[in-house]
């Protein structure tokens, strides 16, 4: 099965030896459930699209340091792209600016959230369905979501065509799906280990995230028993894409 990472930002230079793009982040987290995907990399932010919605099975959006509200050319470009393959019936997995800009070209609204900063381990409290969801994907059932966050952006408007499964205090709309669930979309990051998050808010702490707002996410990531369920969101992830 071809699955394409569709990129549109840049792991930290100082980070990136280490740590790898956001797309191999992404085949790890898929690598433990042994799905066989073969993958395309696509650096849509450079201007690097895919030729049509049926070069591959199934799809990703990647997190980026951009907004989905920019009048970029390559930010309307995917927009558009986005609805070739919701109208294709592809599966389609959108995490962070990847989850906002599904919301944006199918309908919805992202702005800027006067609420600040989304940073460290968030919990989300699971809706319509979800747990059940994740249970047949993955065997498992959790009550709550712990999963890495960092954003300031969030969706505030729903597309008509979105259900809400999971959400927290901070972030009303935290995980959507859409079509039976076979477009789906985070805001927070399961790609993004404890180890990994913990260098990108120290290192972007101060230089486009206020220090004090790093610092307070960097408490969630460093405590001793700080533990992500990002492995359950990963199965069920897998078993998305493996729609046919």
């Amino acid at each position: 099965m071809k699955i394409g990472i569709l990129v549109t930002g840049l792991t930290p230079d100082t980070l990136i030896d280490q740590y790898g793009s956001y797309a191999d982040m992404f085949q790890r987290l898929f690598q433990p459930h042994n799905p066989g995907f073969e993958y395309t990399v696509y650096s849509v932010s450079r201007g690097d699209f895919p030729a049509a919605a049926n070069d591959c099975d199934g799809w990703v959006i990647t997190g980026s340091r951009h907004s989905v509200y920019e009048e970029l050319d390559w930010i309307v470009q995917l927009k558009d792209f986005v609805r070739q393959i919701a109208d294709s019936e592809r599966p389609l997995v959108g995490i962070c600016f990847g989850h906002q800009l599904i919301a944006e070209a199918l309908g919805g609204k992202v702005e800027r959230y006067h609420g600040g900063w989304g940073l460290g381990v968030n919990t989300y409290q699971l809706d319509n369905g979800f747990a059940q969801q994740l249970e047949q994907a993955t065997g498992h059932a959790p009550q709550t979501l712990s999963i890495n966050a960092v954003h300031q952006d969030q969706v505030t408007i729903l597309p008509a065509s979105a259900t809400v499964l999971a959400h927290s205090d901070f972030c009303r709309y935290a995980v959507l799906g859409y079509f039976n669930n076979r477009i789906v979309s985070l805001q927070p990051h399961p790609e993004f280990t404890l180890d990994f998050e913990d260098a990108l808010l120290t290192d972007r702490g101060g230089k486009g995230i206020p220090l004090q707002d790093t610092e307070q996410g960097l408490i969630s990531v460093r405590q001793p028993d700080a533990c992500l369920d990002s492995p359950v969101i990963a199965g069920w992830l897998v078993a998305v894409l493996q729609q046919q």
